[in-house]
């Protein structure tokens, strides 16, 4: 792994929720980075995630990468499209998780599953509460917190 200021290290680094993660960042590409930035400002501001990163810085027009401290989610212009991925984000609880659906339909989500605690008879592990949301690209955006 490579450290924001190059160096190399082996150390996992601390995901912007307190728990320890393997993965720095990803994301998806847009068709329309103004409108998809529109859906995951609400979306993902209901999750305390805000836009940290814009590229270009003054406008934003070719990528936008949301976090805390620095980009875990990217939306941008630079990548396929339309390829109907899944993506879930960490909620700290179930208000999160309906502040999430709430704030995503509100911005033009359509909704894939509303909040709610889902069934280990259907492959979802004890305590998984999550909704689901369709972004504008056709995406399917996850709000999940998990109770132990």
């Amino acid at each position: 792994m490579v450290t924001r200021r190059g160096r190399r290290t082996t150390k996992r680094t601390r995901g912007p929720l307190g728990w320890w993660s393997m993965i720095d960042h990803t994301g998806i590409g847009v068709a329309d980075v103004g409108r998809s930035a529109a859906f995951y400002d609400a979306a993902l501001g209901a999750l305390g995630l805000r836009r940290v990163m814009q590229l270009p810085e003054s406008s934003g027009i070719d990528g936008i990468g949301y976090g805390v401290d620095y980009p875990i989610f990217w939306i941008d212009r630079f990548h396929p499209h339309g390829v109907k991925q899944h993506t879930a984000f960490a909620a700290r609880s179930r208000a999160e998780v309906a502040a999430f659906h709430a704030a995503a339909l509100k911005a033009g989500g359509i909704d894939n599953g509303p909040p709610g605690l889902r069934d280990p008879a259907s492959g979802y592990p004890p305590g998984y509460y999550a909704a689901f949301v369709i972004d504008p690209d056709g995406n399917n955006v996850e709000a999940v917190c998990r109770e132990r």
